[in-house]
């Protein structure tokens, strides 16, 4: 779905959900509403994906309503947030009752990286040369994350994915 079709689709889940609710995005939805030119196939949002919240479960209902992909992502089990996230989110702006904010760009990086597919390195190229992230920054976050590898399930092959990485950035 390209941004238009996204920002329809925000408009109608905000019209369901409790004013003040707020929801963040991260993957192939959140680029988009970065301006990514990829067009996005769901919408993925952070939370607990065995006990979502009220909200997110609101969304999910109107999300099967509305014949569309959407999944939880616990983020936080996935990969090692990198300090200073909760500061980094974008606000992306209100759609009616919901306010839609993109996750920290590096945490959205780190987690494609760690996935390692072809469009993940896109997606990683396209945030460095936005200027959502900066590599030099991104390196460190990720060998601060490869130090905390045993508590999560971090690809094996992350290292050889930071290496295709640079790769292509040449």
């Amino acid at each position: 779905m390209d941004r238009a079709k996204l920002d329809s689709i925000l408009t109608t889940l905000g019209e369901q959900v409790s004013p003040g609710s707020r929801i963040f995005l991260i993957g192939g939805s959140a680029l988009t509403l970065l301006g990514s030119p990829r067009p996005s196939l769901d919408i993925d949002f952070v939370g607990d994906d065995i006990h979502p919240s009220e909200l997110l479960r609101t969304i999910m209902d109107k999300a099967k309503e509305m014949k569309l992909q959407v999944d939880v992502v616990p983020l936080d089990r996935f990969i090692p947030l990198p300090e200073g996230n909760d500061q980094r989110s974008i606000r992306i702006g209100q759609f009616g009752n919901l306010e839609v904010n993109v996750i920290d760009p590096y945490s959205i990086a780190l987690s494609k990286l760690d996935r390692g597919l072809f469009t993940d390195f896109d997606d990683i190229i396209f945030l460095i040369k936005n200027d959502y992230i900066i590599l030099e920054e991104f390196l460190q976050i990720t060998k601060n994350a490869m130090s905390k590898a045993g508590k999560f399930d971090l690809h094996p092959d992350i290292l050889d994915h930071l290496q295709e990485l640079q790769s292509r950035l040449k």
